[in-house]
């Protein structure tokens, strides 16, 4: 792509104000581990919902919706809209707890839910499965987005676009700690959003375009969004909800993902009782109510108010790009291997104009380092907190900690700049990373609140998800994959991508259920110790609350003689549920020129929240 010296300006301008962060925040996150790490734990939020939003927003995410919106239509989306049900539950049920457990990381949970060498095992493994193996192929999926808009854009290598795109990133992210990411994020989101809808208005404009040159309108200046709207390539892609005649259809993409999916499967940003970097997060809060404060934003920012811009040019892409072969085409200097529908996405911002091209490429530089600073942060914070202390150097010093984490930092990058190179599009590491965490979701969601949940059930079911997610997927892949396809009916076939979820699902809960009840349960030390720090009440604990006070030990301290507000919280979950998926469809039905219809869903979202509001408002939470 020619870019002017005013888009070189604008990319200038975005480095010297991300890396200048990193500057800013380098004395403070060197200060110590809970500084580089947690920002202090004195985090507003506001900043901190923000930043999860700018996390999630990743250069990948509107490759990975614009893919979807191809394949199978606005529709398809509900593979990830399911998932914030997982969200409202970290909301209102889990996020004060996080907060209240003190712990530096969600793996130092382990060592006081749970007691001895099993809970080591938990804590050191999961230090670098998930902080190094797992995070890398997040981090390599983000990077391989990059690398296509490098190569489509400017005709960059592979090992350009890595270089290019990490180094300022690992610059600020290295330098600052939590905290520089942070603030770059606030920074990032807002031109993020801001290249999102001006890429979404610009396409409409192409569309109409390219509908002028193959004789479909007669003027591309009438063309606008009902133009799109209407286009014969864009009306059988516009539906929000799956046909319901046809279960091929609503049952892989609606009742999977909100039956099952929301509570059974692991995947990042999306933990189901929160994790993560989510996790990180609310550890950073000030507070238990700006831990809540800052996941109830996070979910409606990132459901609610991103979507739209990129469905719109999902949508113009097919106007302007009806094939997957017509992107090929037009970009012959494109690898093959990187070539599909993700692509379309970077191919419709090569249409814009100066200026406007390098604001938007700097926004897609914005979304892509938010990302990568919060994994590589997050990643480093397992590495150093939960094995290179607590493993290998116990008496490690807090400037050693720090140079540590500083150290993992630039290492995790360059694993997964190499890891990139192998991937060839973001779906395909979406299904995997959506299979190796499936089943073990409800381990996360139940430990909580269940005594009997041992560091063993968590064990059972990382090793069982592990290895059938690698035979599903390497056994199963391709055509193989049809092997798996089920027939229910004459008009219905269970897909084999389903089916293997579903394995997945039903043997790891059925794996980890028989490592709960073989094995022995957690010492009276150890869960009493962990009930006295969280408070997470219910029935689950009623037996060893009655032990505990039949032996003049009041581990339900100041929560002793009041309702469990867990029932509460589930009321506000599906309230939170209610106001955010009406403000999705709202905003869409407004898209799609229903302006009725958007009235009436944006007054229930309204409503939802005001009586939201109002039922949060009597569940308590602890000031610290």
């Amino acid at each position: 792509m020619p870019m002017t010296g005013l888009d070189w300006s604008i990319i200038g301008v975005f480095f010297v104000v991300v890396i200048g962060i990193g500057l800013w925040q380098s004395r403070q996150a060197g200060k110590s581990s809970a500084d580089f790490f947690l920002g202090g734990r004195g985090m507003p939020w506001w900043l901190l919902g923000v930043s999860m939003v700018a996390c999630t927003f990743s250069a990948d995410t509107p490759n990975l919706v614009c893919g979807l919106v191809r394949e199978g239509g606005v529709a398809k989306n509900w593979y990830w809209w399911a998932f914030l049900i997982t969200g409202m539950v970290t909301v209102f049920i889990y996020a004060k707890l996080w907060r209240r457990s003190g712990v530096m990381t969600d793996l130092g949970f382990y060592e006081l839910r749970y007691g001895g060498k099993p809970a080591s095992f938990l804590r050191g493994f999961r230090a670098i499965y998930l902080g190094v193996f797992f995070n890398v192929l997040i981090m390599a999926t983000v990077t391989l987005a990059i690398i296509k808009y490098g190569e489509l854009l400017f005709g960059l290598s592979k090992v350009q676009c890595i270089i290019f795109g990490s180094i300022g990133v690992v610059i600020y992210a290295t330098l600052g700690g939590i905290k520089g990411c942070i603030w770059a994020d606030f920074f990032q989101y807002s031109i993020a959003m801001f290249g999102a809808i001006w890429a979404a208005i610009h396409s409409v404009k192409e569309a109409g375009i390219a509908s002028f040159n193959a004789g479909v309108v007669e003027s591309a200046n009438d063309f606008g969004l009902a133009g799109l709207l209407s286009h014969v390539n864009v009306v059988d892609k516009l539906n929000i909800f799956p046909d319901f005649n046809d279960p091929n259809m609503w049952v892989p993409m609606l009742l999977m993902p909100l039956a099952v999916q929301w509570w059974a499967a692991w995947y990042p940003g999306a933990e189901p009782g929160g994790g993560g970097y989510i996790a990180q997060r609310m550890l950073a809060a000030k507070d238990e109510k700006n831990a809540v404060g800052a996941t109830l934003f996070f979910n409606f920012a990132h459901y609610a108010l991103r979507p739209w811009p990129w469905i719109i040019v999902a949508l113009a892409s097919l106007v302007v790009f009806p094939e997957v072969s017509d992107i090929q085409s037009a970009f012959p200097h494109v690898d093959q291997s990187i070539i599909g529908n993700d692509i379309a996405y970077p191919a419709m911002i090569s249409k814009l104009s100066p200026g406007f091209l390098g604001l938007v490429i700097a926004s897609i530089i914005a979304a892509y380092m938010s990302t990568i600073g919060t994994h590589l942060n997050w990643g480093s914070s397992y590495a150093v907190n939960d094995f290179y202390k607590r493993f290998l150097k116990k008496d490690a010093s807090e400037k050693e900690m720090v140079r540590m984490g500083r150290i993992c930092t630039v290492a995790l990058m360059v694993l997964a700049g190499a890891l990139s190179l192998a991937l060839t599009n973001a779906t395909q590491a979406f299904n995997l990373l959506l299979l190796s965490g499936a089943g073990s979701g409800a381990i996360y969601l139940l430990r909580w609140f269940w005594w009997r949940i041992n560091a063993y059930s968590e064990i059972f079911a990382m090793v069982f998800t592990t290895i059938v997610a690698l035979v599903l997927t390497f056994a199963f892949n391709g055509e193989r994959e049809a092997l798996l396809d089920i027939q229910i009916s004459d008009t219905f076939t269970l897909s084999g991508n389903s089916v293997k979820f579903l394995i997945a699902v039903i043997g790891t809960t059925i794996a980890w259920i028989l490592g709960t009840f073989v094995t022995k349960p957690e010492s009276q030390e150890t869960l009493r110790h962990f009930y006295r720090i969280c408070q997470p009440g219910g029935p689950g604990w009623k037996k060893l609350i009655a032990t505990a006070e039949a032996e003049g030990d009041m581990i339900d301290g100041e929560e002793h003689g009041k309702s469990w507000e867990v029932p509460l919280e589930i009321l506000c979950v599906f309230i939170g549920c209610a106001f955010v998926y009406c403000s999705l469809f709202c905003i869409g039905s407004f898209v799609y020129g229903e302006m009725m219809r958007g009235i009436i869903l944006g007054g229930v979202a309204a409503a939802s929240a005001f009586f939201l509001f109002s039922v949060w408002g009597k569940l308590h939470t602890h000031k610290s």
